[in-house]
């Protein structure tokens, strides 16, 4: 049985994001294919919790070679879709204007698989912000079921 959500996903509002992919250009380096963050929907510092998604398209690069016939978003572009939202976050939070990079991920679990179209929502709580590293908790919806939770740390290279 999954964990309660950190924030629930039937009661964001996915039409009004506090950033696009605009805005999350100017904050995150990655660019083309691996620009996997669409949109952030929350971020409040004072709670700890945060929201994002990302739009799985079924003409995106991976499709055609990721389980032919039946394409199945990536548990590993789930990870970094998360690790995106995290980065984001990290420099929200912090302030700093620096390049975020994983350094561990924990607890992973996939709930269920991601097929295309649908849109990935990812809500995340921080567990420990600090100048040279963060982790936040995760967890991926489609619609209303949980398929994706993990633990992600972060330090600045």
């Amino acid at each position: 049985m999954p964990p309660p959500a950190f924030l629930d996903p039937a009661r964001l509002d996915l039409d009004h994001p506090i950033a696009t992919r605009v805005e999350i250009d100017r904050v995150l380096p990655q660019r083309h294919e691996f620009s996997l963050l669409d949109a952030v929907l929350v971020c409040d510092q004072e709670k700890g919790v945060f929201a994002g998604y990302h739009d799985v398209k079924p003409d995106a690069w991976w499709t055609r070679a990721h389980i032919p016939g039946r394409p199945l978003f990536p548990g590993v572009l789930m990870i970094e879709s998360a690790a995106q939202l995290s980065a984001f976050v990290y420099r929200a939070f912090t302030k700093r204007d620096v390049f975020l990079g994983f350094s561990g991920v924990d607890g992973v679990k996939y709930r269920g698989s991601v097929e295309p179209p649908c849109r990935f929502v990812i809500v995340g709580e921080s567990r420990d912000v600090r100048p040279r590293r963060v982790i936040t908790d995760l967890q991926g919806f489609v619609g209303q079921q949980m398929v994706f939770e993990a633990r992600i740390t972060g330090m600045p290279i």
